[in-house]
């Protein structure tokens, strides 16, 4: 756990020996302090020259001016470079959070995942900043005063750090409690993360089923999870600082009863009482700070063992070690006795499933809702891994391909079109990233998008808001269709991609895809099936397998289970 936690370190070696050695100045000078000052009364004042008692303190003042500068670079330097082991480690969290399956997502809530990325990092800066450093200083000015202190007063040292094992002990059972405490606040805080998130989220369904005071109880008993969790944490934490608080003024406490009795004794000069007072205090600072660690570190470690955790999740669907880096695809397609389940063997969505698809065919899938159509076209790009079978392209299991280029040679609009915020343009460029203006103004064209975007008050630079919730169902759908003539690719798969549009401006659509299909392998999973009469093949498709297959009028025809749906849609 250490090792992994000190190996963030390693881009920034130069950052933290400048930080761990200007803090390692700064404990030493802090300890040359009270000698500075025994000198002071013991040898100077006795001289009774005042002139060299001044000469004497500006030296001091030398000392902290030095000391100030050096604390300037420790507390500057050093929380970058715990900021900059942050942004590293949330990074990488994102990619490994990117590489994961739509299965993994299935079974995340967005808050926990938001959580992970944000609250369980924030403390880590804390930790790699102050981690090692504390915990060397501390030992450091712990050891250095007690030489300091010993060879100046044996019995007077051991009484002074008579307590230390007690603050020892204290510090480990402490430390074991605040993390526990801290994962669970942790969890809680995802949860309800997840649930701001899903209210936030649907609003408007809240408000068109007037359960403003649903959402408000379970808002509520979120907040009250998570206040139990905190409450319970700073419990822990001012015992903590309370039995830390008495035994470290017990040290000032045992050193001032025991010094003044070997002043009284003539066992001790004046100078040297003071010279012991002062290094009781160096010695109780690192044990205050400690204290102060107990806090933010078990919080630090809480984050960085749910990172740990998640980064050692190993994504379901990853590249082989030998893919093939596919260039460009004729999109002949095989879906060779594929069978596929979400969960347990016995729920399978796909049995047995053997389908070839020519290069250029247009195919609907058709079937009831569950008959696991969206299922089907959810294998061919590899968002979820076949149970049984296999899938090809061209002759080559899609397995045996990197995932990148395997996902460029397919574009899909989804029934349900998401946008990212910001303009039409930003979004509508997201299907290739290089894309030149003119490209971008063919596929406003090509989506019939033209006449909405003229009447944007911005045009393309227009902001849609969070989902694009400025636009109307229908624009969004041609936002996300125009996307997809930008990515120009050689399989198409269109999942009710003219749903949410009205007749006349489906009909226009419907063209456009029809001419974007053109020479190219394409899937369309419909429920209208007023849309797929021209398909070059029409499937039924069911849990148990393919149904049936033909063009419209055949299946109409054979009058089976596709007549059968058709007649219950247009009766």
């Amino acid at each position: 756990m250490f090792r992994r936690f000190f190996s963030y370190y390693r881009p920034y070696k130069g950052l933290f020996l400048l930080d761990f050695g200007c803090a390692i100045l700064v404990g030493l000078l802090e300890l040359l302090f009270p000698v500075a000052v025994n000198q002071v009364i013991d040898q100077i004042m006795p001289q009774k020259n005042f002139q060299l008692v001044v000469w004497a303190c500006i030296g001091l003042f030398v000392f902290y001016v030095i000391n100030t500068a050096l604390q300037y670079v420790v507390i500057f330097f050093g929380h970058k470079l715990g900021v900059n082991i942050e942004t590293d480690m949330r990074r990488e969290l994102f990619q490994h959070l990117q590489r994961q399956s739509f299965r993994y997502y299935d079974e995340q809530k967005t808050g926990s995942l938001i959580s992970r990325l944000t609250t369980d990092l924030f403390e880590i800066s804390e930790v790699a900043h102050h981690g090692p450093e504390d915990v060397f200083i501390t030992i450091m000015t712990l050891i250095g005063s007690f030489i300091l202190m010993y060879r100046a007063h044996a019995k007077l040292a051991l009484a002074t750090f008579a307590l230390l094992p007690l603050i020892t002990l204290a510090l480990v059972f402490f430390n074991k409690k605040m993390t526990k405490v801290n994962l669970e606040i942790y969890e809680t805080l995802g949860e309800f993360n997840s649930g701001v998130e899903a209210s936030v989220s649907g609003i408007r369904v809240t408000q068109s089923f007037a359960n403003e005071p649903f959402e408000a109880s379970r808002f509520k008993g979120l907040s009250e999870s998570y206040r139990r969790a905190k409450i319970r944490f700073y419990k822990v934490m001012a015992a903590s600082s309370a039995y830390n608080y008495l035994l470290i003024r017990s040290i000032s406490l045992f050193t001032l009863i025991f010094g003044a009795y070997y002043v009284i004794q003539g066992e001790l000069t004046y100078g040297e009482f003071v010279f012991f007072i002062l290094l009781s205090n160096v010695f109780v600072r690192p044990i205050e700070k400690v204290n102060n660690m107990i806090e933010s570190y078990p919080k630090g470690f809480a984050g960085f063992k749910r990172l740990t955790e998640e980064l050692d999740r190993n994504p379901e669907i990853m590249d082989k070690p030998d893919a093939l880096v596919v260039e460009s695809l004729q999109g002949d397609i095989h879906y060779d006795h594929v069978s596929f389940s979400y969960g347990t063997e016995e729920k399978r969505v796909l049995e047995d499933i053997d389908l070839a698809i020519a290069p250029g065919e247009t195919v609907a899938l058709v079937g009831q809702s569950g008959s696991g159509k969206t299922t089907l076209s959810n294998l061919l790009p590899r968002f979820y891994d076949v149970t049984k079978g296999r899938i090809t392209i061209d002759g080559i299991d899609i397995r045996d391909m990197t995932l990148t280029s395997l996902r460029d040679q397919i574009g899909i609009v989804q029934q349900d079109v998401f946008l990212f915020p910001g303009t039409i343009r930003e979004n509508i460029a997201y299907g290739r990233l290089d894309a030149s203006e003119e490209e971008i103004q063919q596929a406003v064209r090509l989506a019939h998008l033209e006449g909405a975007v003229a009447d944007m008050p911005q045009g393309l630079d227009t902001s849609i808001g969070e989902r694009g919730v400025k636009l109307s169902g229908g624009q969004r759908q041609r936002v996300a269709i125009a996307r997809m003539f930008l990515k120009n690719p050689p399989i198409l798969i269109l999942d009710e991609a003219t749903s949410a549009l009205d007749s006349e401006t489906e009909q226009v659509i419907q063209e456009s895809l029809n001419s974007l299909a053109t020479g190219r392998t394409t899937l369309i999973i419909a429920h209208r099936l007023a849309t797929i009469k021209y398909a070059d093949r029409i499937i039924v498709v069911s849990p148990q397998g393919i149904l049936e297959q033909g063009t419209h009028d055949e299946l109409l025809a054979s009058q089976g289970h596709y007549a059968e749906l058709y007649r219950s849609q247009f009766r």
